[in-house]
């Protein structure tokens, strides 16, 4: 048996039909009153009052019919987009082979939820290897280069036995984007990531490649100090990797203490007298919170310093390590690498 669907258009095609009919429309009653309404023929005050009173009217409809049109356009560019982001960024378990996880992004337009932050936490037999990144730039162009790096991450931190390797996967996936990207858009792209790694063994061995990202704070107690003060590398994009790519050892995240990853949006953060905003004094406050509480913390510091409207994407990335203490010999561990010339934070525009 034939089954014949009835043809009833769709809400989409509705629209674009009344987005042309109503302009129409009012033209048409604009014109049909200057040709056939004996008033429009006059040329007493009376009747040119009336006249330009119509073509207001006329000429406001249309206009606000316009804006009505651009703002639903952008409302659903802005869903499709938050969408998008929200499939990249997905939520991280509260919890992550021991470790309590926290995270949250922060776009600078209220507006958007459109940024080139990223971050990941993931468990693996290697242990819990994490990302955090910064795509120079916003908007889509910015999505599809975090979409990039995020998805060889995913998969990297799997096949890879060290960091390096997973830098070195992280870096060709880079490449081949922008190529691609150039290729398509037949223009030169400039474009590059700052890159955090970290890698948290099962006895809390913390190891890190950074490729030109603020270090994390590490928060033990009520002291909040760098994990470490090393140069990092160039970020991703900009130069080739060096041949030997140093891990850095940083000691180790003991049952209790906490780490707090972050991008240059927020220790960037600006008041209205120009004076930067505290990230160690924003934590110092809830050092010893669970990482949702230090979270909801440094965002609302942060939003008081910045009066509601920081200039710049944020990211936070909050780890606790909530395992079960495990007896140890010895001291405490390999102590932290520190240099004491350390190279500026890059900035991104």
């Amino acid at each position: 048996m034939m089954c014949v669907k009835a043809a009833v258009p769709r809400e989409g095609s509705l629209r674009r039909v009344l987005s042309l009919g109503l302009p129409t429309m009012w033209g048409a009653v604009a014109i049909t009153y200057k040709l056939t309404c004996p008033l429009a023929q006059q040329h007493a005050l009376g009747a040119r009052v009336v006249t330009s009173a119509v073509f207001f009217a006329v000429g406001t409809g249309l206009i606000v019919h316009a804006r009505r049109a651009l703002l639903r356009e952008l409302r659903q560019a802005r869903r499709v987009a938050g969408a998008a982001q929200s499939v990249l960024l997905r939520p991280l378990p509260p919890s992550v082979d021991g470790l309590t996880v926290a995270a949250a992004q922060m776009s600078a337009d209220r507006g958007a939820t459109i940024g080139g932050d990223l971050y990941e936490a993931v468990a693996t037999e290697h242990g819990v290897r994490v990302v955090m990144g910064d795509v120079r730039g916003h908007g889509l162009a910015a999505i599809g280069t975090a979409a990039a790096v995020l998805g060889s991450f995913r998969e990297a931190v799997h096949d890879e036995p060290d960091l390096g390797g997973v830098l070195r996967r992280l870096d060709r996936a880079l490449a081949r984007h922008l190529r691609e990207r150039a290729e398509r858009d037949a223009t030169a792209v400039e474009e590059f990531v700052t890159l955090l790694l970290l890698e948290i063994g099962r006895d809390g061995e913390l190891l890190a490649l950074n490729c030109g990202h603020p270090w994390p704070y590490l928060l033990s107690g009520p002291v909040v100090e760098p994990l470490s003060r090393a140069d990092p590398l160039p970020p991703l994009g900009l130069f080739p990797l060096p041949a030997e790519v140093p891990v850095l050892e940083c000691g180790q995240l003991l049952p209790g203490e906490t780490l707090v990853l972050h991008t240059d949006g927020v220790e960037d953060a600006r008041d209205g007298r120009g004076r930067f905003f505290s990230l160690p004094e924003a934590m110092g406050r809830a050092s010893e919170a669970p990482p949702q509480s230090v979270l909801g913390t440094v965002f609302t510091a942060l939003l008081d310093h910045t009066s509601g409207t920081p200039k710049d994407d944020v990211a936070l990335l909050v780890l606790r390590n909530d395992r079960q203490p495990q007896p140890t010999q010895g001291a405490r561990g390999t102590a932290r690498a520190a240099t004491t010339n350390p190279r500026p934070t890059t900035h991104l525009t």
